[in-house]
């Protein structure tokens, strides 16, 4: 039950201000978040903490984070997608 409401709660902290980031995330969360290891489900929550605007320049190529954990997270998600 409480994986269940971890669940729900994620998928709320993936609705976004922005579309472009709400379909990274929200299909992110449905196909793939159950097989990411402990650490990486851990890394994936810290990214969803960080903003819009930083989040959106990271997916987007026009730049980079300083945190590589959030950094590996991103490359992760857009492999994901270019699948």
């Amino acid at each position: 039950m409480s994986e269940l409401t971890n669940k729900s709660r994620l998928k709320w902290a993936c609705r976004r201000g922005m579309l472009e980031l709400d379909v990274l995330f929200m299909p992110f969360v449905d196909e793939a978040y159950d097989d990411l290891s402990e650490q990486d489900k851990v890394k994936f929550q810290n990214l969803l903490e960080c903003d819009d605007p930083d989040l959106f320049a990271w997916f987007m190529g026009h730049g980079k984070s300083d945190n590589a954990e959030h950094q590996y997270m991103v490359s992760l998600i857009l492999k994901r997608v270019k699948v």
